[in-house]
């Protein structure tokens, strides 16, 4: 049985997916539904031995489903091991016919923690907060809409504890598929059962499932093919071979930068930086006229053009690159709305950030060679919805904005998703850090030398994501707080290096 969070497995899926392989194995005859509620049991046993003396109480909270299940049966395992165990349920509603539906696997898993002298007591608040460590059982893949009571209190009361809590398969109330919950369990440790859930990755999901855990329960053979993967910074190593002994600055790629309105010369001055960080050879900054010094006073390495209106001499920067950025610091006047234009007019291979965005809402286009990296506020202008909706969904989201605009889509946030809209890769890499001006024009630059250096427009999304989270993680070593875009730059250098 595999428990380790050094090997989670890449494909991610569905809760429904993984109900049909569950359905599937139980009808190959192999294994039973108490048999898989047995093993899911045992697993979070042993995760929890691994760090936690016999010493210390344990409180085990379970719902009445297959995690209240789940949690039973770790518990039974608790007991017999002489641990301080104490067990606290939630009884299932009254069906509206007057019968109260409990599955076979929990009746057998409650009765058998009964057997071994077990107590089970109802909630209690006060308990709850004053725990030491606590295993959380209360809900799992079942959940739909919002908390009901007394789920909500119970979970309030988890978060206000100062216990060491430990969730079994996804955080209660935490939505599997989507990783929204704004009312969630917030967790150390997560295990999760049997296939990787898509949700606990993306999303408010990065705040409450803490360490991810994974144990097989041999579902493997019944999960159909993953349209949803994960990724991490050990793509890098496989994708970014040494450079050939006799290659040159035209070799590597030439990108055109637009942008930096009247007043925000930063933006695209730090896009055109990430962009030779990133392995550029040829970098020209066009912007206006009075930020060259800004630009250049002490990066002399980026040409630059200064453009007032768009005319010939803009359209010869474009046509000399491989590669174009445009929006960081673009504005929405007519100067940027102009040069959005005339990108238009271009067949180069483009990334669209920030107020190119905004003007892409307002004049919807679609073009299968471009890459958009919205964050949530420009997704919802993008599909005319709250962040709010797009955070419920983000999945959902980025989808939405493939299919209407074309190209790829990189939904920039806590688990950036990057979709072609036929498949979705989730990239759970990065750091509160990130949350501070001029983030998302470092990526906008990483991405286009990727794509200027000729990866495909998907493969350079992807790895511009990595290689962007995995910058900041290494920069926030000297702390999240006050972490500044250009920090991320020496990392960036480093990381296409696979240094």
């Amino acid at each position: 049985m595999l428990e380790n969070a050094s090997v989670l497995p890449c494909e991610l899926y569905r809760a429904s997916e993984i109900n049909e392989a569950e359905l599937g194995l139980v009808s190959s005859g192999l294994a039973t539904y108490i048999e898989l509620v047995e093993s899911a049991g045992e697993a979070a046993y042993r995760q929890l031995v691994k760090r936690k003396n016999r010493k210390t109480p344990v409180l085990v909270l379970a719902g009445y489903g297959n995690n209240g299940a789940d949690a039973f049966v770790c518990a039974r395992y608790l007991l017999e091991a002489g641990f301080d165990v104490s067990v606290m349920a939630v009884s299932r509603p009254v069906h509206p016919q007057g019968a109260n539906v409990i599955a076979a696997e929990f009746i057998h898993a409650r009765d058998a923690f009964k057997a071994k002298a077990g107590v089970i007591d109802t909630p209690n608040i006060e308990k709850i907060v004053a725990a030491e460590v606590i295993i959380d059982g209360l809900l799992g893949l079942g959940l739909k809409g919002e908390l009901r009571d007394p789920f909500r209190d119970i979970i309030a009361a988890i978060n206000s504890s100062k216990a060491w809590v430990f969730s079994l398969d996804v955080p209660s109330g935490l939505h599997a598929d989507t990783g929204s919950g704004f009312c969630s369990v917030q967790a150390n440790m997560t295990l999760t059962f049997g296939a990787l859930k898509q949700g606990l990755l993306t999303g408010h999901a990065r705040q409450c499932v803490g360490e991810l855990v994974f144990a097989d329960l041999g579902l493997s053979p019944y999960l159909p093919s993953s349209k949803v993967t994960r990724v991490s910074s050990d793509l890098l190593a496989n994708m970014l071979s040494p450079r050939a002994r006799d290659t040159h600055k035209g070799l590597s790629g030439k990108v055109t930068v637009i942008g930096g309105d009247k007043g925000m010369a930063g933006a695209i001055r730090l896009a055109a930086e990430a962009c030779l960080r990133a392995g550029a050879g040829l970098v020209t900054v066009l912007s206006r006229p009075e930020h060259q010094h800004t630009v250049n006073v002490d990066r002399p390495e980026l040409m630059f053009w200064g453009c007032e209106l768009v005319d010939m001499e803009v359209y010869l920067r474009l046509g000399w690159a491989n590669t174009l950025i445009i929006g960081p610091g673009l504005g929405k006047e007519s100067w940027g709305y102009n040069l959005l234009k005339a990108v238009g007019l271009c067949d180069k291979p483009c990334v669209l950030d920030a107020d190119a965005l905004n003007l892409l809402s307002e004049e919807p286009g679609n073009n299968d060679n471009w890459v958009l990296t919205p964050h949530s506020g420009e997704a919802a202008r993008l599909l005319g919805i709250t962040p709010i909706e797009v955070e419920r969904d983000r999945f959902a989201a980025a989808k939405n904005i493939q299919r209407r605009y074309g190209g790829i889509v990189v939904l920039k946030g806590p688990g950036t998703l990057i979709s072609d809209g036929k498949k979705c890769v989730v990239a759970p890499v990065g750091n509160p850090g990130l949350a501070s001006g001029g983030c998302g024009d470092v990526l906008s630059g990483i991405i286009a030398a990727l794509i200027s250096q000729g990866f495909s427009l998907f493969d350079a999304a992807i790895m511009g994501v990595v290689v962007h989270g995995e910058a900041a993680d290494r920069a926030a070593i000297a702390g999240e707080r006050g972490m500044l875009a250009s920090d991320l730059m020496p990392h960036i250098r480093s990381l296409v290096n696979n240094l």
